[in-house]
């Protein structure tokens, strides 16, 4: 099982899957082509490596479609009771 498939992030000196743009824990932005190797940071060491955006263009002045940009999974609810004494008085006690 990849990392990809686990649900971890590529560490430096895996192989690259996808062609695109990754970004290490730091921020800093790298163009990374399939079968290359992750770089490792000169100040980190090894580091993680995220997907930020695929190399795909679609439109004229070469930016990728944004429906294949990998965004994070925003239906987190919060939680329908906060704090166990905020609940309602029935007068009951």
């Amino acid at each position: 099982m990849t990392n990809q498939q686990s649900g971890m992030n590529p560490i430096s000196k895996e192989r690259v899957e996808v062609d695109g743009i990754y970004a290490n824990e730091w921020g800093r932005e790298e163009l990374l082509y399939r079968g290359q190797k992750y770089p490792a940071d000169h100040q980190l060491g090894a580091t993680e490596w995220e997907l930020k955006e695929f190399i795909y263009d679609t439109h004229a002045e070469g930016h990728t479609d944004e429906r294949l940009v990998p965004k994070a999974d925003s239906k987190i609810e919060p939680p329908k009771q906060i704090h166990p004494r905020k609940h309602t008085d029935r007068g009951d006690k």
